[in-house]
């Protein structure tokens, strides 16, 4: 009887100490960071400053995203400045873009919870639409890997192309079904909002950029100074290139959104983040009525006039884009604009997501 009244007296004086400890750790845990925006760019070609600049260089430099803070889970550190804005490259292609999203949407250091999300990187672009150097918001971001596909050289006599929708049996059957991830429509009221905002930003133009757009007789578009658009982004993991692609890239637009989208750039990694970004929305981590895609052009999608297809390729095949420094330029003009009046008027964007009166 004493050794079981000493057992409870024991018990019951650990659970006074435990009841009386765990209020005071969890006081010394750090609050969550609260994002205002989150840049999300794709590569770096060296350092994150004082080299020859990635998608996220400028950013760093200019946005002053002087605070490195490591990012375990995902491919790069992630950058922080003093008023709430975050850096972060995903690295390339969908799979790293769709974990280092996940990675960060995770982190328990972040609140996220009413943070924007700018996708600002680089792209090839269509001559029907922009010229290169030009900036395009996204109302739509198809995947262009989600398909079945026969080899060209095996494709049926009448059929466009030899990718078909997963469980289709022919290129473009209706009814179009997005079950897998293969478009996701971005807010917009609030892409419109940016579009507004940005459509008469200033884009650097050049002898070199004007003698690159020469060579696009026919496509108006082509010839104009660099501006900034409202289309469509088509994220697919393989760098295709030329008239046929192209072709392709605007029908498979035109179908997964019912003939209301219109393919201008491409990308490599925005299905991944938006797969990603669509699953934290679910868990509650993010909001994503709050993400924006910025994809500016730093080549064409295909190859000019008279010129043949491989050789169009074979001049990219080294990183030789011909709008590739203005094209990151761009992305981080443009993108900052929106960012800066985000963060200048958080009082009324944290609580309210602007759209054009």
């Amino acid at each position: 009887m004493r050794s079981r009244t000493r057992h409870l007296f024991l018990t019951l004086t650990l659970s006074a100490v435990c009841c009386g400890y765990l209020p005071g750790q969890a006081a010394t845990q750090a609050e969550p960071i609260r994002i205002k925006v989150v840049v999300v760019t794709m590569f770096e070609r060296g350092e994150d400053t004082g080299d020859t600049p990635g998608e996220f260089q400028l950013w760093v430099e200019r946005e002053h995203l002087d605070q490195i803070l490591p990012l375990p889970a995902g491919y790069h550190h992630v950058r922080l400045n003093k008023d709430g804005v975050l850096g972060m490259v995903t690295g390339v292609g969908t799979a790293k873009a769709a974990a280092s999203v996940m990675a960060l949407g995770l982190d328990p250091r972040f609140d996220l919870s009413k943070a924007y999300w700018i996708v600002a990187g680089i792209g090839g672009g269509d001559p029907a639409d922009v010229s290169v150097g030009s900036a395009v918001w996204a109302d739509h971001v198809v995947d262009g890997d989600l398909a079945f596909e026969i080899d060209a050289r095996q494709i049926p006599p009448g059929w466009p192309t030899g990718y078909v929708p997963l469980r289709k049996g022919t290129p473009y059957e209706q009814p179009a079904n997005d079950l897998y991830g293969e478009m996701y429509t971005l807010n917009p009221a609030l892409v419109g909002w940016a579009f507004h905002l940005t459509q008469d930003v200033p884009l650097a133009d050049s002898d070199a950029l004007r003698k690159s757009r020469t060579r696009f007789a026919g496509f108006p578009n082509a010839l104009k100074p660099p501006f900034v658009a409202r289309g469509d982004t088509l994220s697919a993991g393989t760098f295709w290139h030329g008239s046929k692609m192209d072709e392709w890239a605007n029908e498979w637009t035109r179908y997964y959104t019912g003939g209301k989208g219109n393919y201008m750039v491409a990308a490599m990694e925005d299905s991944g983040t938006m797969q990603a970004l669509t699953f934290l929305n679910q868990a509650g981590r993010v909001d994503l009525q709050r993400v924006l895609v910025l994809r500016t052009v730093s080549n064409y999608d295909r190859e000019a006039p008279g010129v043949p297809a491989v050789d169009s390729l074979q001049e990219m095949v080294s990183g030789n884009y011909s709008a590739y420094l203005p094209a990151l330029e761009a992305a981080q003009i443009v993108g900052d604009k929106v960012v800066r009046d985000l963060v200048e008027h958080w009082a009324q964007r944290e609580a309210t997501i602007p759209h054009v009166p």
